[in-house]
This record gives C-alpha cells, sequence and structure tokens, in this order.
C-alpha cells in the first residue's frame, strides 16, 4: 500500500509497548520510594491511570490533542475524531498489500493513537508522587480525569500537533517552533508543576518533615529504575515515528545522557553527604531521562553527555528546596521532573547541534538567542498553564469531597493501603511464631479456641 512502511509500523507498535511498561516501571520506582504501610496506594495511583486516562484518550483526548485546531493553536476539535471515528475505516484482506487503511504518515493512523496514549497515561501518573501517603483514591481518580481533560490534552496539541495538509495543528509547535522532541513541557514540565500545586493544596504529611520518612524497598526503586530506562527508548527513538536515523540519534542521546546524569547525581551525593546512595543513582538516571527528552533529536552526543551531567547536578541539588519553601512533594517530582524538563528544555537553546536531526544552531554553535528565547516561551507557558489550572482543579476536587481531599490522621497514622483499599502489601502473619517458638507459625484465634475445647475435654 502506498506510503505504509512496515518496517516503520513494527518499530513503532514495540514503541507503544515500551512506553506503555514505564508506567509499571514508574509504579515500582514510586512504591520502593514510600513507607510499607503506602506501597499499594502508591502503585495504584500510576496503574489507575492507565485504565482512566487510557478510555479517556481514546473517548475524546486524542481528537483534541491531534484534532483540527478549534482555538488559535490551543486546542484540537474534541469530536473531530470522538471514539476514534474515522481512524478505523478500512478496506482488509487476507493480501496484506491489498489491504487500505488511514495511515499517519508511513503508519497506520491506530498505532499513533495508540503511542500517544501511553505518554498521557504517564504523564498523569508522574503527578501522583508528590502526594504519596496522604490522597483520598477517589479524590485522585477524579483530579487525574479532570486535569488529563482540562491540562494533558491541551497542552500536547500545542506541542506534539503539528501542521499537515488537511489538519492545523498547535502553537508550540508551529508558530513558536520551540524544540521539544519527546515531551519536555507536555511531559515532564507539564507533571512537575502540576505535582507542585497539588501538594500545596493537599498539604504536607503528618509527621513532615520532623520524622524519617526513608523508602521501604530500594530494590524496587532500582528495578523500577532499570525498567524506566528501557521503556525510555520507546518513549524518545519511538517520537521518531519511523526506524530510522533520527531514532538511531535519539537512542544513543538517551543512552549517554542518562549515564552522566547518574554519574553527576553520584558525585553530587559524595561531595554533599560523603556518600554515593542506590537511591542517588536510580534519581539520576531518572534525572538524565527527563532532560534529554526535549533534546535528543537536537543535541550532539557529546551535547548530550553534557546536558545529562547539568540535570544530574542540577535535580540532585533541587530536591532540597521542598525543605527550604516547605511545600512536600513526597518523592521529588518537582525537584527531578519540573527542574529537569525546564533544564532539558532550556539547555536546548545554548547546545543544539545544526548537524543533529533537528538542525538548529543554539547559542553556542553561532545561532544567537533565537532557538533560546523560543525554549524559554514554550517551557514557561507550559508552566504556567499547567500550575495555575492544576491548583483550581486541586480546589474544586476538595470542594466537591468537602474539604477532605486527604485522609484523616488516624487513617494516615493506621496507613493508606488499609484505609484505602483494605489490604497491606506485606503479609508477615505465616512468618510470627508464639513466644519461645521461633520459626513455628502462628495459629489463628479459630485454631487456638479449638485446642483450648479439646483441653478442657481432655482434662
Amino acid at each position: 500500500m502506498e506510503g505504509f512502511d512496515s518496517g516503520d509500523t513494527a518499530w513503532m507498535l514495540a514503541s507503544t509497548a515500551l512506553v506503555l511498561f514505564m508506567t509499571p516501571g514508574l509504579a515500582f520506582f514510586y512504591g520502593g520510594m514510600v513507607r510499607s504501610k503506602s506501597v499499594l496506594n502508591m502503585m495504584m495511583m500510576s496503574l489507575s491511570s492507565m485504565g482512566l486516562v487510557g478510555v479517556l484518550w481514546v473517548l475524546y483526548g486524542y481528537s483534541i490533542a491531534f484534532g483540527n485546531d478549534v482555538g488559535g493553536g490551543l486546542l484540537g476539535n474534541p469530536f473531530e475524531a470522538w471514539g476514534l471515528k474515522g481512524l478505523f475505516v478500512g478496506t482488509y484482506s487476507a493480501d496484506v498489500a491489498e489491504s487500505s487503511y488511514v495511515l499517519s504518515g508511513s503508519i497506520p493512523a491506530l498505532v499513533f493513537v495508540g503511542f500517544q496514549a501511553t505518554f498521557a497515561i504517564i504523564t498523569v501518573a508522574l503527578i501522583s508522587g508528590a502526594v504519596a501517603d496522604r490522597m483520598k483514591f477517589g479524590a485522585w481518580m477524579l483530579f487525574a480525569g479532570l486535569w488529563a481533560t482540562i491540562v494533558y490534552f491541551p497542552v500536547a496539541h500545542w506541542v506534539f500537533a503539528f501542521d499537515s495538509d488537511t489538519v492545523t495543528g498547535g502553537w508550540i509547535a508551529n508558530q513558536l517552533k520551540a524544540i521539544d522532541f519527546a515531551g519536555g513541557t507536555a511531559v515532564h514540565i507539564n507533571a512537575g508543576v502540576a505535582a507542585l500545586a497539588l501538594a500545596i493544596v493537599v498539604g504536607k504529611r503528618k509527621g513532615w518533615p520532623r520524622e524519617p520518612m526513608r523508602p521501604h524497598n530500594l530494590t524496587l526503586v532500582m528495578l523500577g529504575a532499570g525498567i524506566l530506562w528501557f521503556g525510555w527508548f520507546g518513549f524518545n527513538a519511538g517520537s521518531a515515528l519511523g526506524a530510522n536515523g533520527t531514532a538511531a540519534f535519539a537512542m544513543i542521546n538517551t543512552i549517554v545522557a542518562t549515564c552522566a546524569a547518574m554519574l553527576g547525581w553520584l558525585v553530587t551525593e559524595r561531595i554533599r553527604d560523603g556518600k554515593a546512595t542506590s537511591l542517588g543513582a536510580a534519581s539520576g538516571i531518572v534525572a538524565g531521562l527527563v532532560g534529554i527528552t526535549p533534546s535528543c533529536s537536537s543535541v550532539s552526543p557529546l551535547g548530550a553527555i553534557l546536558l545529562g551531567a547539568i540535570c544530574g547536578v542540577l535535580c540532585a541539588l533541587a530536591v532540597g528546596l521542598k525543605f527550604r519553601f516547605g511545600y512536600d512533594d513526597s518523592l521529588d517530582v518537582v525537584g527531578v521532573h519540573l527542574v529537569g524538563g525546564l533544564a532539558g528544555t532550556i539547555l536546548v537553546g545554548f547546545l543544539a547541534d545544526p548537524g543533529s536531526p533537528a538542525a538548529v544552531a543554539g547559542l553556542f554553535y553561532g545561532g544567537g538567542v533565537d532557538q533560546l528565547w523560543r525554549q524559554v516561551v514554550g517551557a514557561l507557558a507550559v508552566l504556567f498553564y499547567s500550575g495555575i489550572l492544576t491548583f483550581v482543579i486541586a480546589l474544586i476536587v476538595k470542594a466537591i469531597f468537602g474539604g477532605r481531599i486527604r485522609l484523616s490522621e488516624e487513617d494516615e497514622t493506621t496507613g493508606i493501603d488499609e484505609s484505602e483499599h483494605a489490604e497491606t502489601s506485606y503479609d508477615f502473619s505465616s512468618h510470627r511464631g508464639l513466644p519461645g517458638n521461633a520459626g513455628t507459625p502462628r495459629p489463628d484465634a479459630a485454631t487456638v479456641g479449638a485446642q483450648s475445647v479439646v483441653a478442657g475435654k481432655e482434662g
């Protein structure tokens, strides 16, 4: 079929699966960072985002993000592709060569729909780390649905919807021409500032910052970081929308920037605290991935190393800002995603290499400030739009729940897993021995009662 490329399609199917896998990876990453009494809820907040946002995306989210513009580059037509109408109409036969179906470039449009759905899902899930331990699950679900609809879908239109012969896209992509290859603004700045606004409205955890609230399972954190790095190749290289040289370029930059960021974070820890930690290594990995996301098509591999190192150091320092300014960002979404997203987006204006696929020269390559101001405007536009509207959405959700958007102090002390889900992440009951019988399973109450009755009869 004319225009169809099976290699591009195969790569994009794989990339879609890789990016979707990132959300369970995020669940492990976040789940290991909280206390044991909160791990199930933390993972549920990520996984529930998959269910909720996936449905909204098919109903109207894709249409808002990639439908024909109806508002000066701000919004796509939400009814144009409602329920994906018009995107799956085709003539199918046993012979693929004789089939015809709607294309997006060289791939079926539905593959592109699925790929972009995974971006929407993980962006919403990222926010949850800022309100770990304390936000009611029902309130989170309502917030997630409203935020995806009012904030993410329009911003995705601004950044990812490029003009074509049949569709008019968003203003950042087409009028401003800021470079954001895979979502530094739409995903990371967007989620990072939303996390800050939501954390302020929800309030601080009971006992923070006086009481230590250490990660309960660093093994899960390291596993999650590894899965995120693996999936991020679909995130960045997949954004080339084909199996081509741009994908290869984005892949190598994703590798080296992340390596450099991990080293930058560990060196910063070593100098500041005297120790390099596994949590620091995992966080440095994520900081590098965040930083290279907008720039992986526009900086050289050497530029990617420099960018990654800068992001690793900046994010390692930024996670301490919450103690200085008094906002309880539980899992450092602001310090890593907001700061890393801002740094990666703005550094394009300095480090963009005209020999890269983006073919744009930054300040250090003789391009002056032309690209720099575009990057700054794009980053600040998303920051203010998302920050203000997230604050409003959070207040609305709080009002709907009668001002009780978070757990009571008693429930928070007991643990959000039990109070919200009636479950615990770890069941140690079968491993507890009776006094003086280490290693012997503790009988339950019914067994003890039955033994007492038998003993009484025998007596």
